[in-house]
């Protein structure tokens, strides 16, 4: 079981991720934009995290960069709509592990976790 942070800036985003993950993994947090996310990764240490790219404050993108600054084994999922391809080829050059795209399944995020791991 896996401990999982969750960062969305959408409140409905983060109910359903932790509703689709909470029975297979341990939701340890969650962050509505990147400095909340940089800051909740280093008190709660997950152990993966999914992100969306376009957020309030600081984007995905940033945050992930940061994460991965402090802590280079950082697993990052990123979870994205289809219209920010371009962002999400760029996180995935710049150290994201894998991603999916919104909407998704249950077991679209399930897989993509498992795999991470």
């Amino acid at each position: 079981m896996a401990r999982v942070l969750i960062v969305d800036d959408a409140a409905f985003t983060r109910r359903m991720l932790t509703d689709m993950v909470g029975g297979q993994h341990e939701i340890c947090g969650e962050a509505s934009n990147g400095l909340e996310a940089i800051e909740k990764y280093k008190l709660l240490k997950p152990d993966i995290v999914t992100m969306d790219i376009t957020m309030p404050e600081m984007h995905g993108i940033d945050a992930m960069e940061e994460i991965l600054d402090y802590d280079g084994n950082a697993k990052v999922l990123i979870c994205s709509a289809i219209g920010h391809r371009q962002k999400v080829l760029e996180a995935m050059k710049k150290g994201a592990r894998d991603f999916i795209v919104k909407p998704f399944q249950k077991e679209q995020i399930l897989d993509a976790i498992t795999r991470i791991l």
